[in-house]
């Protein structure tokens, strides 16, 4: 690939041209906001750098799209992505910072956040013994680069971890690795589930009656997609008490709407779809890594599969 021009649509465009220019890529560049960009930028560009792709564009023409975040279904998810046009993704930080936004929740609710908080409002004295990591077990959804690091850091633990993914094929930090379609008789032993798939349409509104009717988990944390989520299925599963809790930071519709039922239930704690944050220096490194690799002829570690999905 012949890459020269290149435009860079993104709410950080200002501080990526500021790391950019101080990198000395000898490129044409062209920074907008997701607003200001046109079609016209898009004809002129050999390349097409940001979050997401609007609908109402034609990307044939360009060789490369890079997505600063991790995730790809804003690129693909629904839609016809041009065989002639290379797709990459960032990959940085993102398994550390969502391991570590999982075992915060994990261990809040081990170490009982909630009930220490409530007894002090009421000045009672009332010990609790908290509950031990290497005690328990975790069953993550999805064995990428995301969910390996969180195994990992989890079993480092002594926590014991099960994963779900397509293949089912054995991953580093995974006691087990089951297929979809083979996981659901080991749900019953959970004590937490995390999501940590992409959105495909085998993963959409996976978390449903199905996955909780058999759960009598303590937490369910969401950190892949929002859409992976059925949000009346999950309600219905906590108020039967086959969840404790539910963690979310994704959602189908973002920001999520001020008359979504999920704010007001007393067991859903929700965050802004802030555990895996995209800063603009990673950004920037993984982007220029892989136009490195990309003008080397080298093989591009993080290119996606447009037909599986990520």
């Amino acid at each position: 690939m012949d890459i020269q021009h290149i435009v860079i649509a993104s709410p950080m465009h200002e501080e990526i041209k500021r790391i950019i220019e101080e990198k000395g890529i000898k490129k044409s560049f062209r920074y907008l906001s997701d607003e200001e960009f046109t079609q016209a930028d898009l004809d002129w560009a050999d390349a097409f750098v940001s979050f997401n792709m609007k609908g109402q564009f034609d990307y044939r023409q360009l060789q490369w799209v890079h997505s600063l975040g991790a995730g790809v279904d804003r690129f693909l998810y629904k839609k016809e992505w041009p065989e002639n046009v290379c797709l990459t993704r960032t990959v940085c930080s993102f398994g550390q910072r969502i391991a570590e936004y999982c075992l915060s929740y994990v261990l809040k609710d081990l170490q009982a956040h909630g009930q220490f908080h409530t007894l002090k409002q009421q000045k009672k004295w009332q010990p609790m013994t908290p509950g031990l990591l290497n005690e328990q077990k975790v069953m993550i959804y999805g064995t990428g680069e995301i969910g390996q690091t969180t195994a990992k850091i989890f079993s480092g633990f002594g926590v014991e971890v099960h994963g779900v993914s397509l293949s089912g094929k054995a991953k580093e930090g995974f006691k087990q690795v089951m297929t979809l379609e083979a996981h659901y008789k080991k749900l019953t032993e959970m004590d937490y589930i995390i999501n940590t798939l992409p959105l495909t349409e085998q993963t959409f509104e996976l978390f449903g009656g199905k996955v909780f009717s058999r759960l009598s988990a303590r937490g369910f944390i969401n950190v892949g997609r929002g859409a992976s989520l059925n949000e009346k299925a999950l309600l219905d599963a906590i108020n039967r008490n086959n969840l404790n809790f539910a963690v979310l930071d994704v959602f189908a519709e973002e920001p999520l709407p001020e008359d979504n039922p999920l704010w007001a239930h007393p067991n859903v704690i929700i965050t802004p779809h802030i555990s895996a944050v995209t800063t603009a220096r990673e950004g920037v490194e993984c982007f220029i890594d892989t136009l490195r690799n990309i003008e080397a002829d080298k093989p591009l570690f993080n290119k996606v599969d447009a037909k599986r999905g990520y």
